[in-house]
């Protein structure tokens, strides 16, 4: 994936750092490709998910903007960067498979670019660090890529880094099978009016789409009817509460237009006694209500 034109209009820069970031969602690196490619002209150089699936959007020879006055230094210098998946407040932990996939990243810049082994002692000096590291690195200032991943960095992924970078590998773990998942799959037919503006959470058999904990891919589909106007605002928003509904914690509205069909997918873990839920919101231009036809809800989910 390559985020055009961006990546061929940036100035070149000559790799000498790499900072890790957290996006501050749940998103897979396709997502994050298509967030920076319809919605801003900021970006990273590699984006991460949870699951290991790492994507690079921009040459490691070419300015992205993530790292403020560490993009591009006047000598040419400047950072590589990588965004993460993360909860919405960037305080939950690496997976197992995303460490692994930074240790990989950070060996091949070592290799491929120079990079250091070493953690950045200012913000120009050559090395690997986090957003949060030197305040030079953030415009306002900045807790990403939060506290837990700070600790994984110090003693887990920096140091793995610099033990495969000089030949020493931890000994493996013992593989283990994946589980097999359950399936949430649950419908309404039941005709629903949406007033224009007004966020709707929705029930399916019920408001309650998975108790955690558990780690799930959950699609939601919807279909508005034809008299819908084609310049209708859609918006879909999942969101979990403790078990009273309350202490509520929003994932980014992915949004739509128009009449038919729309989809909605979120894929992240559920904490402990978390409640996942769904929300729909419709905007029309001239503050008619909308018409929602139908709604299911399906995807695996695996209890941690």
């Amino acid at each position: 994936m390559e985020l055009q034109p961006e990546s061929d209009g940036q100035p070149a820069i000559r790799p000498t750092q790499f900072i890790l970031h957290s996006v501050a969602a749940p998103w897979t690196a396709r997502r994050m490709y298509e967030y920076w490619r319809d919605s801003t002209n900021l970006e990273s150089h590699f984006g991460l998910g949870y699951e290991g699936d790492l994507a690079q959007y921009i040459g490691t020879e070419t300015r992205a903007d993530s790292n403020y006055a560490a993009n591009r230094r006047p000598d040419g210098t400047g950072a590589v960067s990588i965004e993460t998946a993360s909860n919405l407040k960037h305080t939950d932990p690496w997976t197992d498979r995303q460490i692994e996939q930074l240790i990989r990243l950070g060996v091949w810049l070592h290799q491929r670019h120079g990079v250091p082994l070493r953690i950045c002692r200012s913000h120009s000096d050559p090395g690997y660090g986090y957003h949060r590291l030197h305040s030079a690195w953030s415009s306002g200032g900045t807790s990403c890529p939060g506290d837990a991943r700070v600790n994984q960095f110090r003693k887990v992924v920096f140091p793995g880094i610099v033990n495969r970078a000089n030949g020493q590998s931890p000994s493996p773990l013992p593989p283990e099978e994946d589980p097999v998942p359950e399936m949430l799959h649950e419908s309404n037919a039941t005709d629903m009016e949406l007033t224009s503006g007004n966020w709707t959470g929705l029930s399916f058999r019920t408001a309650v789409l998975l108790v955690g904990p558990v780690r799930q891919h959950t699609v939601v589909h919807l279909v508005l009817d034809d008299a819908t106007a084609p310049d209708t605002v859609v918006e879909g928003c999942f969101y979990t509460t403790d078990k009273n509904g309350g202490d509520r914690s929003l994932h980014l509205p992915v949004r739509g237009y128009g009449p038919g069909g729309h989809q909605f997918a979120c894929t992240a873990d559920v904490g402990a006694g978390r409640h996942l839920r769904f929300m729909v919101r419709a905007r029309t231009r001239d503050s008619r209500p909308v018409r929602l036809l139908h709604r299911a809800v399906s995807g695996p989910f695996w209890k941690l």
